[in-house]
């Protein structure tokens, strides 16, 4: 099971055509993402509680903005070095998302 991230300049479609907006794509930590992010309560205020590591998951550019201060206290608390790795290059799609008006982030499960 992993997660892997696209960010897209405008909403995604789904059946095929999502080239046309690709910006950006994060395949390779896909697994420890998604163990990192197991962690996390999908009832709490939190925006990343909501990626379903199963299904597909949309932040528009304000919702990276909220969970781009998730991933800092993520990252501190983090002590495997795969999860590192994709905690940090997820704050890097989310500040791009953050930063690029009409952009999403798509959080693809298995």
């Amino acid at each position: 099971m992993g997660i892997e991230l696209e960010l897209h300049s405008g909403r995604p479609r789904r059946k095929g055509a999502s080239r046309e907006t690709l910006l950006r794509g994060s395949y390779e930590h896909g697994e420890a993402l998604s163990r990192v992010l197991s962690t996390l309560d999908g009832q709490g205020s939190g925006k990343l509680g909501w990626v379903d590591p199963y299904g597909d998951t949309l932040f528009n550019e304000q919702e990276a903005q909220a969970a781009r201060q998730e991933v800092a206290v993520l990252t501190q608390g983090c002590t495997d070095d795969q999860q590192k790795a994709a905690l940090m290059d997820l704050a890097e799609l989310l500040e791009a998302c953050a930063a690029t008006p009409g952009s999403y982030l798509w959080f693809m499960g298995d």
